[in-house]
């Protein structure tokens, strides 16, 4: 559902009218699994939740809007969202993905559509054209994240979507990093964009989601049937909590990127400090494609200490007090994590450190809180 509505008017009104019966300005949970029609077959939009559920159609509005999108679906998670995306394809089709990646899709995509005959190429993306070289007859998709997770490796969309088009391809954009507020995939080309909505839409860690924004209509239509079909719908409760997150996503969104340019400094110049991906840096790699698809840097950041070894790097993420060593991103607190044994685990040793996933790297989720107090918490921390 697009609009004209600037971001921050679109994050608290889109999709979303006071509940007619009552004119309570926030859309109601409807709670319910069923409801009633009128006659067989004549009902007002709704027949089975499964389906449809008024809180959910508000949401999926919502996020549309965010993404400028016309259509937009909710699942019960963000490998849920993957999941009815991968089901596009038939045995035989191949998939190119960046070689970074959030390490469930890469075990969702080897584990369970790898022997049902899907066929995936892990492939370096720095430089677009390098996709060129693996495009043959049986190729369906590309699969970006940008920036990667979690070595925040720039993904040039635009180019991207040249070769996609060139070639007859549907373009995936992973935008969880991003965020809708930071950056807008379809406006790059991009014929589908998913979120793990548990990140900084929801941004407030108590909801599992996943969305998918797109303007096709027929791609739209076969997801809408897997959605239905295959059943990974969420709640109206969750779909509650991410409306009511979602109001407040471009002001968390700004405090994200202070905080963020703050610890990315702050680690660059810290003498114990090694490595600090975070793409704000003028001499990150793809930097200047980052200043052209995305309005600001974001808060995610990755950095390796100078000469540790795993077991220096484990006692480090141990002291955080203000940070919280666990997995997960984007919401308002700040989160440390170590891919290698987390959130990337699944991936194989060989195939992670081919794409910069060493067992030294660390992941910060920058949050909102007061900067000196993280600043502080990591000055304690690393010694």
């Amino acid at each position: 559902m697009k609009s004209d509505s600037r971001f921050g008017t679109k994050a608290i009104h889109a999709g979303q009218e006071p509940d007619p019966s009552t004119g309570a300005i926030m859309t109601p949970i409807y709670q319910t699994s069923t409801y009633v029609q009128e006659s067989p077959g004549k009902h007002k939009g709704y027949a089975y939740a499964r389906g449809k559920n008024p809180t959910r159609s508000a949401l999926e509005n919502c996020i549309a809007a965010l993404e400028n999108a016309e259509y937009g679906l909710c699942f019960s998670s963000g490998q849920g969202a993957s999941d009815a995306i991968i089901k596009l394809l038939l045995p035989g089709d191949e998939v190119i993905a960046t070689n970074d990646l959030y390490g469930g899709s890469y075990r969702m995509f080897t584990k369970i559509f790898e022997p049902m005959g899907i066929k995936f190429h892990f492939v370096n993306m720095y430089d677009a054209n390098n996709i060129k070289n693996y495009i043959n007859a049986n190729t369906k998709m590309l699969w970006v994240e940008t920036p990667t997770n979690p070595t925040m490796q720039i993904i040039d969309i635009k180019a991207c979507s040249t070769i996609a088009k060139d070639n007859n391809l549907m373009l995936v954009v992973d935008n969880t990093f991003a965020s809708p507020y930071l950056q807008n995939p379809l406006a790059l080309g991009a014929t589908i964009v998913m979120h793990s909505v548990t990140k900084y839409l929801g941004g407030h860690s108590d909801v599992v989601m996943g969305a998918i924004c797109l303007n096709d209509k027929a791609i739209y239509d076969r997801l809408a049937f897997i959605h239905n079909s295959c059943g990974a719908t969420p709640g109206p409760m969750d779909s509650f909590l991410v409306l009511r997150g979602i109001k407040t996503l471009h002001v968390r969104m700004d405090r994200h990127c202070e905080n963020g340019i703050a610890v990315a400094n702050y680690l660059r110049n810290h003498p114990k400090v090694d490595k600090v991906y975070w793409p704000g840096f003028p001499d990150h790699p793809n930097h200047d494609i980052a200043k052209t698809q995305m309005k600001k840097f974001g808060g995610m950041i990755s950095f390796t200490l100078k000469d540790a070894t795993v077991e220096e790097t484990f006692a480090m993420a141990s002291k955080v007090r203000v940070f919280s060593l666990a997995e997960s991103l984007g919401g308002v607190e700040s989160l440390l994590n170590h891919p290698a044994t987390m959130t990337h685990a699944s991936i194989p040793k060989e195939e992670r450190e081919k794409a910069g996933v060493t067992d030294g790297l660390i992941r910060l989720s920058v949050g909102i809180e007061d900067i000196e107090d993280l600043l502080a918490d990591l000055e304690q921390a690393i010694g």
